[in-house]
């Protein structure tokens, strides 16, 4: 079932092919500047996600998960994508060090895993990934919280009602 509004959008994920898929059509919709949030418990999908959208962007190599340096930079083309893991973020200290905030900006893909955890530090998500585990493998809420992520939804529907 999709539900779908402006703002809200619902996908059931039955398996990780669908997962993969969607990850490929959300790519298509993604452009410099947009910062996205993926929202869910371990083994949700978070990743398989991240993962498709990366091939969808075009990245054919394996994609690692960012879990111990936090922060994975793929660069495809001119577009610069950080692929975020902050599972194991402990110190807001940390997110200066590394220069994070900078990360931020109009000229990359910022995609955030366990953005709760660095709750405060990060800008406002244009479009959040809500995984829920449910009987029948996966759903995924997807959120636009921004103008610019309300854009992407409706270009993406009208995408998917083609």
């Amino acid at each position: 079932m999709h539900h779908t509004s402006r703002h809200h959008a619902d996908c059931d994920l039955p398996d990780e092919a669908a997962t993969l898929a969607l990850g490929a059509e959300i790519a298509t919709i993604l452009h410099p500047g947009l910062i996205i949030f993926l929202n869910g418990d371990l083994g949700a999908g978070k990743t398989t996600l991240a993962r498709g959208i990366l091939r969808g962007l075009g990245y054919q190599a394996k994609v690692k998960s960012p879990t111990y340096n936090l922060v994975e930079l793929y660069k495809i083309s001119r577009l610069y994508f950080y692929h975020f893991d902050f599972y194991r973020f402990k110190d807001p200290f940390e997110w200066e060090e590394a220069g994070f905030r900078e990360y931020f900006n109009a000229n990359s893909i910022c995609l955030v895993e366990w953005p709760e955890k660095a709750a405060g530090l990060l800008p406002k998500a244009d479009l959040s990934f809500l995984f829920h585990i449910a009987e029948t493998g996966r759903n995924v809420e997807i959120q636009a919280d921004t103008e610019a992520g309300r854009l992407c939804l409706k270009h993406w529907q009208s995408l998917k009602n083609h």
